[in-house]
């Protein structure tokens, strides 16, 4: 009888029900013997309930603050880096659109060079007398074309530049000891560091 009274007493069968199925009324929140809820089975779950009250020690408090300084580091150096990304691609942008703007003034400076030789041959003919309305326009042009850095390159005497001039005649001379333009047949032209036209002259070569 002993051993079925023991067997008896471990295989009943708990009612965790929080209703009473025969009443119909909230039945009490069980209570352990020690007072603590009957729901926490566990030590390790009475820990965890006694963990959340439990205050940080002085050491956990220096580890926090540095793993706060830590991550405050590091989205610094983050921000600096993008303010310099942003900074280096603001300066590309600027400097492909100023390249642009040059392009595009060089090809219309380009177009007009021809007008702007016969101007010149004008010139050397003496067709543009001073007042007259053919003078006025070459003043114009001329001025408009040096307010974007529009320079003549190529003039008599000065030591040739392959990078520059474009060399139709050699003239042996025994008066230059270094290759020197001896005469320009067609000026060229460089928009500041952009060459738009190489000059044509002829050279003098030492003898």
């Amino acid at each position: 009888m002993a051993k079925d009274d023991e067997y008896d007493e471990e295989s009943k069968i708990r009612d965790k029900r929080k209703i009473d199925p025969e009443t119909g009324d909230a039945r009490p929140e069980p209570q352990a013997e020690d007072g603590a809820p009957a729901d926490v089975e566990s030590a390790e779950d009475l820990v965890q309930a006694e963990d959340a009250d439990v205050e940080l020690s002085d050491t956990d408090m220096a580890l926090l603050a540095e793993a706060e300084r830590d991550l405050v580091g590091e989205y610094r150096e983050r921000a600096a880096r993008a303010e310099a990304e942003l900074k280096n691609f603001r300066t590309r942008v600027e400097r492909d659109r100023q390249a642009n703007r040059e392009a595009v003034i060089a090809e219309v400076i380009r177009t007009l060079l021809p007008a702007i030789d016969d101007l010149d041959r004008a010139e050397a003919h003496g067709d543009l007398t001073e007042g007259s309305p053919l003078a006025i326009v070459a003043s114009k042009l001329r001025g408009g074309f040096e307010k974007y850095g529009l320079t003549r390159v190529g003039e008599k005497g000065e030591p040739f530049d392959p990078k520059f001039h474009e060399a139709l005649v050699q003239l042996p001379s025994p008066d230059v000891t270094v290759q020197t333009i001896a005469d320009v047949i067609e000026v060229g032209y460089a928009l500041g560091e952009r060459l738009i036209r190489p000059a044509k002259v002829a050279v003098s070569v030492p003898a």
